[in-house]
């Protein structure tokens, strides 16, 4: 079997252990449209039929398959044989995400569960693990049509239409192994303190033991502490030495260092790094530790051509920040997906700004279950990105519209709203963007109006501050910080005239930029507006409205749209 690894880079890049194996590469592979596989004897067969590249989806091409019909359930299998100096130790599986009810069999012992596409998930595979060889087993079920799995993007319909794109079943993202002692770092979560030049470390131990953290910057020692675990975890506040501010554009990080020590032993020690920044608003102003700043944002999808979900490579995550950063966007709303680790890695090595949303749609927001359908995803995710310092503001739900008929549940929208602020009390939460607000800290709109003028007359300088377009649905709540989170999806391509976008096809480019040019000034005019959010980085199979073509080539030279995006706001004076 062919063990080339594809994406081999660590895949948790706030929270790295040296001892570790990457399993991406080959693996056997069926796929099982009764969903009989148990009842048929897969977890026991000597061999699945075909193959599969991992962590890329069964109906992309990278993954060797290629299969875009509609796949109720897949079944993967690998062997693996675990280095020397994992002997001894417990033995962690980790699987970034896989879509989306998952079960997981080590030497035909089940080894854990998993619910849910988003996020990632481990179990200790310790007690089923043998000497030599093991045999791995995956089984993942998936149903976008059921109303009980949020599927995002993922088209519900045999075919892509629309603003559905191809579907991604099964593991999509790295699957690995560490090793650890008995007592490890579960989580960690770090909270910097801006204006008092003090990090918090908390980190979940599952075990007795003292906590050390120790920061730096450039190499330089800035600062360390240590804590008794309690109850299982541990919290520690350093003072740094030196504040170096994390900012757009200025991407300063610190390092950071956490041992567990029980007794006279160091059981585990993790590497991670963060960013002293604090992210709040002052009256209508958005602000990063005492700078206002303007967003500047862009509509991520997060699709790749050959890889769907999965970005063929750790360069083409860092490539598209770049490629937005490149026409003069200073952020993006990671649009109905839960991106990857490490594009949040690279936004913070790069001072770029996210906003963290859910691939909501597919869900029945009307159904007593989808509280909890949705949090099996969306808890883990606020929970993972925590500490990321490019993380400004998270958005659980876009465009809750009826499903069939049937009106969402308030209550799931607002209790959503409060777990999320008491995970996360640090960052700003849109509950629903664009359509129906319930309880929120910011209010937006969504409106793909092509007319200038028009445009300018709901949202330019002197206009009301928020137009309302769904005035049955929402109206604006007085002091809440507003902006218009979807705008343009100007229709344009010069090689293809059966995709769409928003209106009418302009005609040339020249009229593309006078009109991308108009409706964006008309919301930089805003005084009351904090930013903007521009639809989208790129084209996405049929719809064609994107800045770059789907492959990543720009329809515009990237030097006039950023001269547009770069203007001086008028919250900005």
């Amino acid at each position: 079997m062919n063990r080339s690894i594809p994406r081999p880079e660590y895949p948790r890049p706030q929270f790295v252990r040296d001892g570790w194996m990457n399993l991406n590469g080959e693996w056997q592979f069926e796929m099982d449209q009764g969903d009989s596989g148990r009842k048929r004897g897969l977890v026991e067969k000597g061999a699945l039929e075909g193959r599969i590249v991992v962590p890329f989806c069964p109906e992309s091409k990278l993954s060797g398959v290629g299969y875009t019909d509609f796949i109720r359930a897949v079944w993967y299998r690998r062997t693996f044989t675990l280095p020397e100096q994992a002997k001894d130790k417990h033995v962690l599986l980790h699987f970034g995400a896989v879509d989306y009810l998952c079960e997981v069999w080590v030497n035909g012992k089940s080894v854990g569960t998993h619910k849910g596409g988003y996020t990632s998930f481990s179990f200790d595979i310790t007690n089923a693990l043998c000497q030599g060889e093991n045999v791995l087993t995956v089984c993942a079920q998936d149903d976008t049509r059921s109303g009980h799995q949020p599927s995002g993007k993922q088209s519900y319909k045999y075919e892509s239409f629309g603003c559905f794109y191809t579907r991604t079943t099964g593991i999509w993202q790295t699957v690995w192994l560490e090793w650890v002692d008995p007592v490890y770092m579960k989580e960690i979560y770090i909270t910097p303190h801006a204006k008092q030049g003090t990090v918090s470390v908390r980190v979940v131990t599952g075990g007795a033991c003292m906590l050390r953290a120790a920061a730096s910057f450039d190499g330089k020692p800035m600062g360390e502490g240590c804590a008794l675990s309690d109850g299982g975890a541990a919290e520690v506040t350093i003072a740094l030495e030196e504040k170096h501010f994390w900012n757009v554009g200025e991407p300063k990080l610190y390092d950071l260092t956490l041992e567990l020590v029980c007794g006279e032993k160091v059981t585990d020690r993790v590497e991670s790094y963060f960013g002293l920044r604090s992210v709040w608003f002052d009256g209508l102003r958005f602000m990063i530790n005492d700078r206002p700043v303007f967003q500047r944002l862009v509509l991520d999808q997060g699709f790749y051509p050959d890889g769907i979900y999965t970005a063929p490579t750790d360069e083409a995550l860092r490539g598209d920040i770049q490629l937005s950063m490149a026409m003069g966007f200073n952020g993006a709303r990671l649009h109905e997906k839960v991106f990857e680790a490490r594009f949040l890695y690279h936004a913070d090595h790069l001072g770029y700004l996210c906003w963290g949303e859910m691939a909501n749609w597919g869900l029945d927001h009307s159904e007593d279950a989808a509280l909890a359908d949705f949090l099996n995803d969306w808890i883990p995710a606020v929970k993972r990105d925590y500490s990321a310092p490019s993380i400004v503001g998270w958005c659980p739900f876009n465009e809750t519209w009826d499903y069939q008929g049937r009106a969402q549940r308030d209550d799931v929208l607002r209790m959503t709203y409060r777990i999320t602020k008491a995970i996360d009390p640090t960052r700003p939460c849109i509950d629903t963007s664009g359509n129906y607000h319930v309880e929120t800290d910011v209010y937006d709109v969504h409106d793909y109006l092509q007319d200038v003028d028009g445009f300018r007359e709901r949202y330019g300088a002197g206009a009301p501050l928020m137009y309302e377009r769904f005035k049955d649905r929402q109206n604006y709540i007085e002091g809440l910080p507003a902006f218009v989170s979807e705008y343009g999806g100007i229709w344009w391509s010069d090689t293809d005239e059966s995709g769409w976008g928003y209106g009418e096809r302009v005609k040339s480019r020249e009229e593309f930029i006078e009109r991308y040019k108009g409706l964006t000034q008309a919301l930089l005019m805003n005084p009351e507006h904090f930013g903007f959010c521009y639809t989208q980085l790129t084209d996405v199979e049929q719809e064609q409205n994107g800045l770059y073509t789907y492959d990543r080539k720009p329809k515009f030279p990237p030097e006039v749209i950023h001269a547009i995006n770069s203007q001086k706001a008028a919250s900005e004076e």
